[in-house]
């Protein structure tokens, strides 16, 4: 009877141990969630989109398709089969044995875990209804690594907790070089998102611009945007799309490189970029006769100068290197930094003080501020050819790294003009009121950036504007002129419920002051309609 007992234990055992399970899987994140929402006709049917206009339906992330390349990657997970999925919740429904759907957890693309049956979800993070919030707003935390001083240098990292990292703005890159960017560990992310596009070398007239491995400058250049090595580094706007283009030929020093570089801008014009980030200057050349002096250094006399204010006239957004000659005889910066419409980058070190060999504002610079802001350039992180995090010196990497956290910006406040952005990046820098030579308008502070936009600029806010954020004591809610009252919740992180009460258009402060530092989530309701909103207490 014992023996009896014992294998009916064991039979039952087994049975549990294999049987099939039912779970939902909750994703991380979907793919291509800003440029779906410019275009929702690649996401719905035209009656769709009619209809929510008709009835004021707001199309968000919910209508963007789960991430196929998840689900394609779950179908090869051992034992587990897909069985539906729901882009309202991100969720993929599977079944398989508990064990087998357990280790879907240390998938870097898995959430949570739901089991269907409840009592087995002890193991993994219990399920709340407020966890929908978390779906819908999804938390960035990154491990900086070696990048965190030059990313909180320039305050992107809270706009990165915001979810701002970039996405739905294209960057073009003029360089001399991008060998490996196609292969290499460092820029994985940024292919499996989809976000390396095209290229094209000017100089050899290639479309493979990859195979150009004179110089790898490009490669360092791209990393400060757009590199990400998990826990090590991450680049100041991870989820951009970048077109790569070569423009500068390494091997000699021609004015055809700024014919190159204009080309390259042209090209961008035609593509919709909206951003140009270039790390190269013009002064002098192998041939003296072609020299520029100082002199000329006004932004009307150099084609690439010439070229890039037309860039700008554009549309586009231009991002340039200062120059690195600070310490030499030459000093100013060089062109097509010098342009009045392009916003140049100096160089500051770890501690934020000037380094010696970024150029600086000059004399032909008459009636505008040269360098226009700086970023760390001395000894900056950046990745080689080789996937190795190394240190630089040089304004080619503090332009890079600022314009990654420009781009960050821009997608928070979508609906700004490229020369609006260029204004707010200026008045949030350290020294906006007593610019230099050295240091222009000094660091930004793009978070405060970001709140100097919304809150002077009417047509920028969203429906509700909250702020600050981050906030210390009170928050503040802004109403649309069509709302007087709205209930108001806060959530933690984990969907409990921590304050709820009513705001108004004449009472509009909510007292956060006791609550503890971190992330929560902030839940207006009106009428028949919810906003949810995340906030960062500091």
């Amino acid at each position: 009877m014992f023996r009896l007992i014992c294998m009916l234990l064991l039979l039952q055992f087994t049975i549990t141990a294999t049987a099939q399970q039912d779970a939902w899987i909750y994703l991380t994140d979907k793919a291509n969630v800003a440029s779906s929402l410019a275009n929702p006709i690649s996401i719905l049917t035209q009656k769709a989109i009619d209809r929510k206009a008709q009835f004021n339906i707001v199309i968000d992330e919910r209508d963007v398709p789960v991430n196929e390349s998840y689900i394609a990657d779950l179908k090869t997970q051992t034992g587990i089969t897909v069985m539906a999925k729901s882009k309202w919740f991100n969720t993929v429904h599977v079944r398989g044995t508990e064990a087998d759907i357990n280790a879907l957890d240390a998938l870097t693309y898995v959430d949570s875990i739901d089991f269907a049956d409840k009592s087995l979800n002890s193991g993994s993070r219990e399920f709340h209804e407020q966890d929908k919030y978390d779906n819908f707003e999804q938390q960035v935390v990154f491990n900086y690594g070696n990048t965190q001083n030059q990313v909180q240098m320039i305050n992107v990292d809270n706009l990165h907790v915001d979810d701002y990292t970039g996405e739905g703005i294209t960057i073009a890159v003029m360089d001399s070089g991008f060998p490996n960017v196609n292969t290499m560990g460092a820029f994985q992310r940024l292919r499996d998102n989809g976000d390396l596009l095209n290229g094209y070398d000017f100089v050899t007239r290639n479309t493979d611009v990859y195979a150009n491995t004179a110089s790898s400058h490009g490669t360092r250049v791209l990393s400060d945007m757009a590199g990400f090595i998990q826990d090590q580094f991450v680049g100041t706007a991870p989820d951009a799309s970048y077109y790569l283009f070569i423009t500068e030929d390494v091997s000699s020093e021609n004015p055809v490189e700024e014919s190159y570089w204009v080309e390259a801008a042209e090209r961008a014009d035609s593509l919709g970029v909206d951003m140009i980030n270039t790390s190269l200057g013009y002064r002098v050349f192998d041939n003296s006769n072609y020299n520029y002096t100082p002199a000329d250094m006004n932004g009307q006399v150099t084609f690439v100068s010439k070229g890039a204010s037309v860039a700008v006239e554009k549309g586009i957004l231009v991002v340039v290197s200062a120059g690195n000659s600070g310490a030499s005889s030459w000093q100013t910066v060089g062109s097509p930094g010098d342009s009045p419409d392009v916003l140049s980058v100096g160089a500051v070190n770890a501690d934020g003080n000037y380094v010696s060999f970024s150029s600086q504002g000059g004399p032909a610079q008459v009636g505008y501020q040269k360098p226009d802001v700086v970023a760390r350039g001395g000894a900056a992180y950046v990745i080689d050819q080789n996937n190795n995090i190394i240190q630089n010196n040089g304004t080619s990497f503090s332009s890079p790294i600022l314009c990654g956290g420009i781009a960050s910006l821009w997608q928070a406040i979508p609906d700004a003009s490229h020369t609006e952005v260029m204004d707010y990046v200026r008045q949030s820098a350290s020294q906006f009121s007593t610019p230099d030579d050295f240091l222009g308008y000094g660091i930004p502070d793009l978070e405060l950036a970001k709140n100097i936009a919304l809150s002077t600029n009417e047509r920028l806010r969203p429906e509700f504007y909250v702020y600050p954020n981050p906030v210390k004591d009170e928050l503040k809610i802004q109403f649309p002129n069509e709302v007087i009252e709205a209930e108001v919740e806060i959530y933690n992180q984990v969907g409990q419920r921590i304050f709820s009460g009513t705001v108004s258009s004449d009472y509009n402060t909510v007292n956060v002051s006791q609550l503890s530092t971190g992330i929560f989530i902030l839940v207006l309701s009106f009428e028949a309609t919810s906003k949810t909103y995340k906030i960062l207490k500091d």
